[in-house]
């Protein structure tokens, strides 16, 4: 099971990729990354994918819906979306949540380049990436 850095080593192997970083988006803290940050700047970069990850994770339009047709019933321990995918005329950012047993508040961000990425393959990887990593 990787910790961060090695998580992190893993996601910089996929094709087209940029940069990499591990980010706590409720306080918008970078807890690792590697290789290069969009904006030239990883702790600028961890503030705002965070922003954009709050944004997702805390409405109430993005809450799974259950077979009664009404929101979920319960708490939930993780947040309702498992990733999100924007993309620009040059590059993809995916970002995807860290499902725990505990309360989580930790996504892997990947920034792929458009021309060189597999943003299906990257979503998969990313997928096994943090189903398997470990958080101390």
């Amino acid at each position: 099971m990787p910790g961060i850095d090695e998580c992190l080593l893993h996601a910089m192997r996929l094709p087209g990729v940029r940069g990499a970083a591990l980010v706590d988006w409720t306080s918008g803290l970078a807890l690792g990354t590697v290789g290069d940050a969009a904006g030239d700047d990883h702790e600028t970069a961890a503030a705002e994918t965070a922003e954009l990850a709050r944004m997702a994770a805390e409405h109430p339009t993005f809450t799974p819906v259950d077979t009664a047709g009404g929101p979920e019933a319960g708490h939930c321990k993780n947040p309702p979306v498992e990733d999100l995918v924007v993309t620009t005329r040059t590059c993809y950012h995916v970002l995807r949540f860290v499902e725990t047993s505990f309360d989580s508040s930790v996504l892997l961000h990947l920034w792929l380049d458009r021309a060189d990425g597999n943003l299906a393959l990257a979503r998969l990887r990313m997928r096994d990436l943090t189903e398997r990593l470990v958080l101390e």
